[in-house]
């Protein structure tokens, strides 16, 4: 099976990708000088995690694809959610 579809992306859209990253980046520095106590890792797992959705959507052209990858995509994601969050039930709850 050959695939022979091709996508071009304009360089604008990877800048803007690129400024997105920075600033979550960004973001996620500023989020471990702020005292949060247990919720700074969670805040910067949940940033993380977007910023992985960006990658993934962008430079991994998931957005390309069939809905069928994209389900998978996701159902993956879900068990990675999942765990984090039984991960943080453990700790508060210790």
């Amino acid at each position: 099976m050959e695939h022979t579809e091709t996508h071009i992306t304009d360089y604008r859209v990877y800048g803007w990708v690129l400024l997105a990253l920075l600033i979550f980046t960004t973001i996620t520095i500023t989020v471990t000088w702020i005292d949060l106590s247990a919720l700074t890792v969670m805040v910067a797992l949940i940033i993380a995690s977007i910023k992985s959705f960006i990658v993934l959507r962008y430079f991994m052209h998931l957005k390309f694809e069939s809905k069928l990858f994209t389900v998978f995509v996701v159902m993956v994601l879900s068990i990675y959610v999942l765990v984090i969050a039984l991960t943080f039930f453990d700790y508060l709850l210790r």
